[in-house]
């Protein structure tokens, strides 16, 4: 490791989930937040009092060279836009998901950044918490055998009854794929390996949704994407994973994730989140009996992927960080798949084919990786 004992953050996007970032960053002894910057000015001097960094302009932040990381909390439409300009200032990027709207863009940061020679990650990072880890462990321990298929489920009503600024979750680059799939498909990917196929069917139920928000309440919002996708993953490893990720659901009663072995099943915990609860079924028990976690970091730990890439960069990038760029673009890949599908109504193939993160050791020391 280089004697420099940490990375230097800059945040751009001081929107609604940027505190978790913060609050995040705060638990790794890696990283250290000097600046952020935001669209508004008054945004970012807010969160930069509050958390104790310099408040600037976006160009001034990308211009500041105690940043080493940037971490780019800007909406999806301007994702990859922001991510490029990062690295041309010759900055590390850690992105909100997904990595772009366009695969082709996703292509271009990931190009860019190896020419660079500078490492780029994204969220969803919430598969190296506590949940999602003791699950994988579990998994390649063979509490279930070999995995031959399974179960993935995300629907819900949509955001637009609590969600401060609703109407771009209807837009392109969100709806609920967009949205919500990255935490399912890359729990998917960390738990099973790469994914080879997809068939799917999307549909939209409403042209239209209405605000229940107090901040735009009875506005109308115009849906521009899907609003239900269903379709089956099919891995590598051979394993098949039905997956329905909607916003036209008021209630079910699935779980988020479960697998099924030759052994047992595997209740797998909620992927946006990192902690449990984990559960386990085998013919020797008959029942399901709830796991303990067998890793730290079952808080909200936003971060944490950032965290992981920084011990990469000062490692001179010969260790391989886990919530990397060809990982995300392997989930963008994926969910466009599931239109792509449905309109062509036709097995889609996946091009990419990222290694599998590798788990994380156990016995780590709160705050380090």
């Amino acid at each position: 490791m280089s004697k420099k004992s940490k990375v230097r953050v800059g945040i751009i996007g001081c929107g609604n989930i940027s505190q978790a970032y913060f609050n995040g960053a705060n638990m790794f002894e890696v990283l250290e937040v000097v600046a952020c910057a935001d669209l508004n000015p008054e945004a970012a001097k807010a969160k930069a009092s509050e958390n104790g960094c310099v408040a600037q302009t976006v160009d001034e932040l990308l211009a500041n060279p105690n940043v080493d990381l940037v971490i780019n909390l800007t909406i999806p439409a301007v994702h990859a836009e922001v991510s490029l300009a990062a690295l041309s200032a010759g900055k590390h990027v850690h992105c909100e998901k997904p990595l772009a709207v366009h695969l082709e863009d996703g292509r271009k940061v990931l190009d860019l950044a190896n020419s660079k020679g500078l490492l780029v990650g994204c969220a969803p990072d919430t598969f190296l918490g506590a949940g999602l880890q003791t699950a994988r462990k579990m998994v390649d321990d063979g509490w279930i055998g070999k995995v031959f298929s399974g179960t993935a489920f995300m629907m819900s009503r949509g955001p637009e009854a609590w969600h401060p600024n609703p109407a771009f979750f209807y837009q392109v680059g969100a709806g609920p794929m967009f949205d919500m799939g990255p935490y399912y498909i890359t729990a998917l990917v960390h738990l099973l390996g790469p994914v080879k196929e997809v068939s799917a069917v999307t549909t939209r139920a409403f042209e239209e949704r209405i605000a229940t928000c107090k901040e735009h309440f009875g506005e109308r919002l115009p849906v521009s994407v899907p609003t239900h996708c269903s379709g089956s993953l099919a891995f590598h490893s051979g394993a098949v994973v039905t997956v329905t990720i909607s916003f036209d659901v008021h209630n079910h009663g699935h779980s988020p994730i479960e697998l099924y072995g030759a052994e047992g099943s595997l209740k797998v915990p909620d992927p946006n989140t990192f902690g449990g609860p984990l559960a386990v079924w085998t013919p020797t028990s008959g029942e399901w009996r709830e796991q303990a976690l067998a890793f730290p970091y079952s808080e909200n730990s936003r971060s944490i992927g950032a965290a992981d890439m920084a011990y990469a960069i000062l490692d001179g990038g010969k260790r391989k960080h886990r919530s990397s760029g060809e990982l995300a673009y392997h989930a963008l890949e994926v969910m466009h798949a599931f239109e792509k599908s449905s309109n062509l109504k036709k097995h889609v193939p996946i091009e990419s084919k990222p290694p599998q993160p590798e788990i994380l050791p156990l016995g780590l020391i709160k705050g380090r990786l």
